[in-house]
Parts: structure tokens; sequence; C-alpha cells
């Protein structure tokens, strides 16, 4: 019999199919639900994470990173080595340097500066590392989100969560593994693909969750569907799918059938996993959340839910951070107070919550954005106007960690003595990629998925990425 190339497409996807599952990253057999939990390569610190990222990108220098020598210069034209190849967002010429307007002081044992502004989050920074020498090699909004959060500056690739459940499963079969909660107003500007699974099978994508209506859309019965009529429907469609998997052998069906069935269970328990009417009177009052209210107040006491129920990732969005100081909405003077007000006290209130519920040693924080802001005061077009704020600056900024394996009461790293250049113990987000792989159990350059016929990585191709010890316990 004389076969074809169309009848060897046809006809060998099973076999394809065997040889793909074989290589999914020398893990546990597959279980028929690609979200079952499965085994880490190393024991675990964490079992789940909640990032906080605030989109835009907020100025370091005004909330942990003190520079009085910054202040000394403030006003100066920027001296030309620190403007000289350099690429800049909106600034033009030569800008004058400028320091914070406002006051410092160090807290805690660890002696760690923080602004007048954080004054709830300065009551728990001994349960933190602070990194204060952040780089990144992207300038742009989009693109510094996508590199943070996939890997990767283009379009296209897995995000963190969704790396963390392709590797690790869920331990809660009823919630989804990797859960987002958007605040702020808007979408950060890289969109819906900063939790994305890329080329990772749909399954592993982030849900995206609100605190108004219905907490997924579409999660509600349409009219003239009942229960028992959505199970005979979804029945019919696993029947379906399981012949045109074992047709075709294409992965993506085995992910199909699994979102169908998470959906079905998710009907029940995510309204209740999402009420935070159900919390203790003071416990709502710690965070400042109001129920049925959208809040970033609500979203990290939902989050601590979210982690107590098992869920693995959590990422909470919070757009509003990109202070160029174009209007009085992007000025440090008159709206980054109003932005470090919504976040200070629900940020320290779940370090404190996670710490009392023993769940903080389990539960790894980080904080940041895609980058920091210049030195310098932005000039956008050569001129300054009413207001102030600064640009983008990608060569040192600040995140934090705490929790799951992380040490507390740390500073680490440093910027030169005007916050232009890191200077000691740089970090990449490829180092915040693998160091968070690696407290979930995870080995960054051993999780991988095949496509496009390599072995990708979240941390990408190169050996560049590295677990930062020195922050570990």
């Amino acid at each position: 019999m004389k076969y074809t190339r169309r009848h060897f497409l046809e006809s060998c996807p099973l076999g394809l199919a065997g040889i793909w599952l074989g290589s999914m990253q020398g893990q546990a057999a597959v279980s028929d639900n690609p979200l079952s939990p499965k085994k880490p390569h190393h024991e675990p610190k964490a079992k789940s994470v909640i990032y906080l990222h605030m989109a835009g990108s907020p100025s370091q220098l005004e909330l942990f990173d003190w520079k009085p020598e910054l202040v000394k210069y403030n006003d100066q034209d920027c001296p030309q080595h620190l403007l000289e190849g350099k690429r800049f967002a909106f600034i033009k010429g030569v800008p004058k340097m400028m320091g914070s307007p406002y006051k410092f002081a160090q807290h805690g044992g660890s002696g760690a500066w923080v602004s007048e502004l954080l004054p709830n989050f300065s009551k728990v920074v001994d349960d933190v590392t602070i990194i204060r020498s952040m780089t990144t090699d992207q300038f742009n909004h989009a693109p510094a989100q996508l590199m943070l959060h996939t890997g990767n500056s283009r379009f296209g690739y897995g995000s963190m969560g969704a790396w963390a459940t392709y590797g690790l499963g869920s331990e809660n079969q009823d919630l989804p593994g990797y859960v987002v909660l958007v605040g702020g107003g808007n979408t950060p500007d890289a969109g819906k693909s900063l939790w994305g699974s890329g080329f990772l099978p749909s399954v592993y994508q982030g849900v995206q969750c609100r605190t108004q209506g219905d907490p997924v859309l579409f999660l509600s019965e349409p009219e003239g569907m009942t229960r028992p009529l959505r199970r005979k429907t979804l029945d019919a469609m696993k029947d379906l799918n399981e012949m045109q998997e074992k047709k075709s052998g294409d992965p993506e069906t085995e992910a199909r059938i699994s979102q169908y069935e998470l959906a079905y269970r998710m009907q029940t328990s995510v309204p209740g996993a999402m009420d935070i009417s159900k919390e203790p009177e003071n416990i709502r009052t710690m965070y400042g959340a109001e129920p049925g209210k959208a809040s970033f107040n609500n979203n990290c006491l939902l989050a601590r839910r979210l982690v107590e129920k098992g869920v693995r990732f959590v990422q909470i969005f919070q757009w509003g951070w990109d202070h160029h100081g174009s209007n009085r909405r992007e000025d440090i003077r008159y709206d980054l107070p109003n932005k470090t007000k919504l976040i200070d006290q629900p940020i320290a209130a779940l370090i404190t919550d996670l710490k009392q519920r023993g769940l903080l040693d389990s539960t790894l924080i980080v904080w940041g954005g895609e980058f920091g802001r210049t030195p310098m005061r932005e000039n956008r077009g050569g001129s300054y106007g009413a207001f102030v704020g600064r640009d983008h600056h990608p060569y040192g900024f600040t995140m934090w960690m705490a929790g799951g394996g992380i040490k507390r009461g740390l500073n680490y790293g440093a910027t030169d003595d005007i916050g232009y250049y890191a200077v000691e113990n740089k970090m990449t987000p490829r180092d915040i990629q693998a160091t968070v792989l690696n407290q979930l159990g995870l080995s960054a350059y051993k999780l991988n998925y095949p496509f496009q016929g390599l072995k990708q990585r979240l941390i990408g191709p190169t050996d560049d990425a590295r677990v930062i010890k020195d922050i570990l316990i």
C-alpha cells in the first residue's frame, strides 16, 4: 500500500502526541486532568505565589530608595555622561535633576529606609526583603511587562503563573490554579497576554475574576439552562471531544475538556471563595475591604482567601503608576500619595494576615513594577509644565519579596548615590523568574515545553537566569 504525506499526518498524530507527553519536563506520568498536582523538581519552600504588580511603575526614589545626594543636586542640569548613549521614553535635551519631595526614615530591626508615603508598610519591613538593584533591558511599558511576566518582550509566550501551574498543577480541583485580579480602572499596557498561556496548553492561562457582579464572566447559567441539563450537555461535549482527541492527538483537545469540567465545578466553588462578606469584620477592617466594591483592598483579601483554598498563583495588577508629570493625575506631588494610600494598608494587612494564619512561610509575595523612574525630572518635548514627574528608567529600580522561604528584614542590592545605576547585587527579570520558580520547587532550567522544535523555557534560551540564593533562607 502506498502511503502519502497526507495519510501520514492523518494517521500518526497519536504517536506524535505520545512523544510530546513523554517529553514533558521529566515529571511524573501525566494525569487525565492536566491540572492534577504534579511532583516538583525539588523540595519547595512555597506552595503558592501572590504577585502584586503596580502597572506603570512606581517611583523607587519616592518610596524605597532614599538619595540625599540627589536632593543636593535638585534643579541642576543633568550631567552629560548620564545622557550620552541613553534612550528615554520622553526626556529631551538636558533635563534637571530632581530630589524626592518626601521624607524618609529607617524602620524595623533591618533599618530599612522607607518613605513617609508608606506608614503601614514601614511596620512590616522586618518580614520583607527589599531589592533595590533591579535592572531590565526594556524601557517601554508593554515590552517591559512582557519581559517580567513571560520572559520575552514580544507577545506569544506563557506567563509566569501559567508556567507555575503547568509545572505543578493545582491543589484545588474546584478552583483555577491561576487567578488574576485587575484594579485601577484599566488593564496593563501589555493586556491579557500578561496572564496568558502562550504556546502552553490554554488550560494553564490565568482566569480573570471580578469583585463586582459575577466573579467570572458567563459563569452563571443562561436563562433556561438547569444544572442537570448543563451536566448532560457537558457529557455529550466530552464524548465528542474525546473522539476528536483520539483521532487528532491534539493535546489542546484534552485541555478543552478540562476547561469545560473546571468551569462546571467553578459555578459552585468560585462564588463562595470570592465572597469576602464571610470574613470576620475585624479582618475586613484590617484590609479596609468592603464587600461588593472593586478595590485593591478587596483584591488583597481575596488573594489570601484563594491561596488558603489551594490556588497556586494569584496575580494582582493595579493600574495607574505612570507618573510622568504630564497632568495632575500623573504628578508625583498630587497623585502619588493617593496611589500609595490605596495600597499601603492592604499590603501590610496581607503580610500580617498570612503571618498570623501560619501561611506566610508557604506563600511567596512579590511586589514591583516593570521598571523604575529617572532621577531627572521629565521635560516632555524639552520643556517643563506646571506638573512634576519622572520618565521610565530601566537601569536601577526596586522590588520586594516576602514569605515563601525569603529572608526577613533584608536590604539587598543598591543603586549609586543619585539612584541612576544599580551598582551592587544587580538583579534582572530572569533572576526574579528563576527565584520564584525555585521557591515553588521548580528548576527554571528543567521546566520546559516543546514548541517550534525547541524546549522552550520561561527564562528563555540563555543561561543568564540565576536563583538569588543570598535572599533565601
